[in-house]
């Protein structure tokens, strides 16, 4: 009897191979984003590639991924960095949808 409460079920897939496919759908889209960020002006593509990226941050880490936008947009537009600040921005936009609407 104290094995069975010491051993640990594999949680379920809702098909074989669904976990498989969800780690290659995201690493595609990443990719997609990522391809499509390097052919935009360096704003949009900052803007772009940190709001998608920042989209699939788990809402334990929200609030310190919230402060390196806000950091990276402050310091971004001081520097006139419009990669930079654009992306601070998106972060940090990204992280507040997180925050609000995801569950952790």
């Amino acid at each position: 009897m104290a094995e069975a409460k010491g051993t640990r079920k594999k949680p379920k897939e809702p098909f074989p191979g669904a976990y498989y496919l969800a780690g290659a759908i995201t690493l595609a889209l990443m990719l997609l984003f990522m391809a499509l960020g390097a052919s935009l002006p360096p704003g949009v593509a900052g803007f772009l590639v940190a709001f998608v990226l920042g989209l699939m941050v788990s809402p334990r880490y929200v609030p310190f991924f919230l402060a390196a936008g806000v950091f990276s947009a402050v310091l971004g537009f001081l520097g006139r960095e419009p990669q930079v600040a654009w992306g601070g921005v998106a972060l940090a936009l990204s992280q507040l949808l997180v925050g609000r609407f995801v569950r952790g």
